[in-house]
C-alpha cells in the first residue's frame, strides 16, 4: 500500500489547486483520476481532427493582476497558457427571441454601462447602480478578492438574481439583456441568487479570454508543476470506497490497489463521496441531507465542423432565449424545446477571419436519459448504447439547430459533420450523478442549505469542487484554495497568491 501526506479523489480543477498549492508547502500529495484524461470539465476531445472543449469554452478575470491572474501566476502557469481576449465590445452578445438586434455585454464597466445606456437611452443611471452593486456584493466574498478578513456576508446570499435585477429597472427588456447569459449558472426565477449572478458576470465583466486549442492546456500545466513539487498523479484508478475507522480514513481502495494517507480531499460529487463511505461519523441526517440536496440542469450540445471559410468568426459567444423565458428556459416541454441557447466559436488557425467549429449548449433534464440510465459508456469502457439512443440524439440536435437557424439562417449549409452529447456522456465523463451542468441549485430562499464546508462530519476527508461555493474556472479555484486553507490550519497560502 503506497501512502502519502495527502491522497485526493478527482484531478478537477478544484482538485488540481488543492494538490499543487500542498505540494508546493512540502506535503507528499497524490492524485487518483479514473479516466485516461485529467481535469474534469477541462477536458477536451478531438472530432475530424478539431479540438472541442467539454466544458471551459471562456474564462474571467485573467486580466493582469485579477484574481484569477493571481491564482494561476501563483501556481506556475500564467506565462504557459495560450489564451487570447474576447471581443471587447461585446465578449457575449445577447438574443432575445424575434427582436433582430444584438445587445452587446463589453468588457470593463465603463465600456458595459455605455453600450447598454446607447441601446436603452434614459437608463444610464439605472445600469450604473447595477452595476455598482454587482461590486458592492463581490466585495462580500473576501477570498473572492483574494482576502481572508472575515467570513461571506449571508446576508447577501439571500437576495434572488430575478428580482434584484428588476429592482434597477422597470424595462423588461434590459431585465432580459442583463440575466441573457445566465445559461452560465443556469438560472432560474424563485431561486438563483444574485452573488451567483454577480459573482460570475464580474469576472467576465473585468476581462474575458478564450484558451487557444482548449482548455485541456491548464490541467496538462498544473499536473507538470504537481510533479515539479514531487507530486503524483495516477490516471485509469477509480476510487470505490474510502475505508475508515471509527473516526477517521486509514486509505482508498481502488481499482489500482490502495493508497493510504495522513488527509483525504474528495474533488467528485460529495452524493457520491459519501456513498463510497461508511462511518459512524456520517449520521443518516447528514446523508439525507446531501443527497437530497437538488442539482441545476443537465446539458445538450451540439458539437458543429465547418466547411472551410463559410461561417465568419466571432470573438464574443452569442447567447439567446426566447422572449419572457430568461428565468423559465428550464421549464421548456418537448415540443418548445429549447428556449434558449449559447453558441461558442473557435477560430481557424488556417483561416483566422473564419470560425472552424462551433459548440451550442442548452439545458437538457436527466429526467429525458430514462432509458439509457442504466447504461455506462466512455471511450475506456462501456457498451454502446444502442440504435434508440442515437435517434434520439439526431432527433435534438436537430430541433436543436433548428431554434439555432432561426436567428442564424443557412448555418446548416456550412456544416460539414455533428456530434452530440447528452447529460449521460457528462456523467460518465465527468463523474456527476446525473450530468448536472453546476453542481447543487444554489437557493437564496435557503441560502446556507447549498453553501457547503469543505470539512466533513470525518476530521481528515475534506470536500473540494464546483458542490462548495461556485463552479467554473474561478468557482473551482476558489474551492480549492479554501480546502487547503482548511487543512492547513493555515491562510498565508492567500497572501502568496495575491503577492504573486
Amino acid at each position: 500500500m503506497q501512502t502519502y501526506d495527502v491522497v485526493i479523489t478527482g484531478s478537477g480543477m478544484g482538485g488540481l489547486v488543492c494538490a499543487n498549492l500542498l505540494a508546493a508547502e512540502g506535503l507528499k500529495v497524490c492524485v487518483l483520476e479514473k479516466n485516461n484524461q485529467a481535469g474534469g470539465n477541462l477536458q477536451t476531445f478531438v472530432r475530424d481532427k478539431l479540438i472541442f472543449d467539454s466544458g471551459v469554452h471562456y474564462i474571467g478575470g485573467l486580466g493582469k493582476g485579477q484574481n484569477l491572474y493571481q491564482i494561476f501566476r501563483y501556481l506556475g502557469i500564467m506565462d504557459e497558457l495560450r489564451i487570447e481576449q474576447m471581443d471587447p465590445d461585446g465578449f457575449d452578445k445577447i438574443l432575445i427571441g424575434n427582436d433582430p438586434k444584438v445587445y452587446n455585454q463589453a468588457q470593463g464597466y465603463e465600456s458595459f454601462i455605455r453600450n447598454l445606456a446607447k441601446e436603452f437611452p434614459g437608463e444610464e443611471n439605472n445600469i450604473q447602480r447595477y452595476c455598482d452593486h454587482i461590486r458592492y456584493i463581490c466585495a462580500q466574498f473576501p477570498l473572492y478578492n483574494l482576502q481572508m478578513d472575515g467570513g461571506n456576508k449571508t446576508s447577501v446570499m439571500s437576495e434572488g438574481a430575478e428580482e434584484t435585477i428588476a429592482s434597477f429597472t422597470s424595462n423588461p427588456k434590459l431585465r432580459a439583456i442583463l440575466a441573457g447569459n445566465n445559461l452560465l449558472y443556469a438560472g432560474e426565477g424563485g431561486r438563483t441568487p444574485f452573488y451567483v449572478h454577480a459573482l460570475i458576470l464580474n469576472s467576465y465583466i473585468e476581462s474575458s479570454w478564450k484558451c487557444i486549442r482548449g482548455g485541456s492546456q491548464i490541467a496538462k500545466q498544473l499536473i507538470k508543476q504537481l510533479r515539479a513539487h514531487g507530486g503524483e498523479l495516477f490516471r485509469h484508478t477509480e476510487v470505490t470506497r474510502f475505508v475508515c475507522d471509527n473516526d477517521k480514513v486509514t486509505h482508498v481502495e481502488t481499482n489500482n490497489g490502495s493508497f493510504a494517507a495522513k488527509q483525504f480531499i474528495s474533488n467528485i460529487s460529495p452524493v457520491h463521496t459519501l456513498a463510497m463511505t461508511d462511518s459512524p461519523l456520517l449520521k443518516e441526517v447528514y446523508r439525507q441531507r446531501i443527497n437530497h440536496l437538488p442539482n441545476t440542469i443537465a446539458s445538450f450540445s451540439v458539437h458543429l465542423v465547418l466547411q472551410e471559410q463559410t461561417v465568419p468568426y466571432s470573438s464574443g459567444n452569442y447567447y439567446y432565449h426566447r422572449e419572457g423565458r430568461v428565468w423559465s428556459m428550464n421549464d421548456y416541454t418537448q415540443e418548445d424545446w429549447p428556449l434558449g441557447y449559447g453558441m461558442f466559436y473557435t477560430r481557424s488557425e488556417q483561416f483566422p477571419a473564419y470560425a472552424e467549429s462551433i459548440t451550442v449548449f442548452t439545458g437538457m433534464h436527466y429526467s429525458e436519459m430514462e432509458p439509457w440510465k442504466e447504461s455506462f459508456h466512455t471511450v475506456a469502457g462501456g457498451t454502446p448504447r444502442g440504435e434508440a439512443y442515437e435517434l434520439f440524439k439526431k432527433r435534438k440536435g436537430e430541433q436543436l439547430l433548428d431554434r439555432v437557424e432561426e436567428r442564424f439562417p443557412g448555418l446548416r449549409k456550412a456544416i460539414k459533420a455533428c456530434y452530440t452529447t447528452t447529460p449521460l456522456t457528462y456523467r460518465d465523463y465527468i463523474g456527476s450523478g446525473d450530468g448536472t451542468m453546476y453542481g447543487f441549485a444554489k437557493d437564496y430562499n435557503d441560502p446556507l442549505k447549498t453553501f457547503m464546508s469543505p470539512r466533513t462530519k470525518l476530521p481528515n476527508l475534506y470536500l473540494t469542487g464546483q458542490n462548495l461555493n461556485l463552479h467554473g474556472i474561478l468557482g473551482t479555484a476558489l474551492s480549492g484554495i479554501m480546502t487547503s486553507i482548511t487543512l492547513l490550519g493555515d491562510d498565508k497560502i492567500v497572501e502568496k497568491i495575491r503577492n504573486a
